[in-house]
């Protein structure tokens, strides 16, 4: 149980940096929310708790490909709020969309041989 705690607070931490700095940096807060932070840490607890190799290279690859889909949000979000759209609305509509590329990459994927 401690450790599954020290892995949220860890993980926590990482996002309250993130949110943080952004408030002062946009930009830096950008830079450092885009790092694949979450991924690498995803990886070093799957190999601490596993220390199966083929486990994680398939964990690694797919998220590989689950990162596209995601791509797209964050270029409908800013284009919704230049457009003069609320915030929620705007966060709504990239999280639907994203939810739809993903089901898309999970139906499509498996059909192009992708193991996810």
């Amino acid at each position: 149980m401690l450790y599954l705690l020290i892995k949220a607070a860890i993980s926590g931490v990482i996002v309250a940096i993130v949110s943080e700095v952004a408030k002062r940096y946009p930009g830096f807060g950008a830079l450092i929310a885009s790092l694949p932070l979450v991924s690498v840490l995803g990886m070093m607890w799957l190999w601490h708790d596993t220390h199966d190799a083929h486990r994680l290279a398939a964990h690694a690859g797919a998220t590989f490909w689950f990162v596209l889909p995601s791509l797209p949000m964050f270029l409908l979000i800013p284009l919704m709020l230049q457009k003069g759209a609320p915030f929620w609305a705007a966060l709504a509509a990239g999280c639907v969309l994203t939810i739809a590329l993903y089901l898309a990459m999970t139906w499509v994927g498996p059909r192009m041989g992708l193991r996810l």
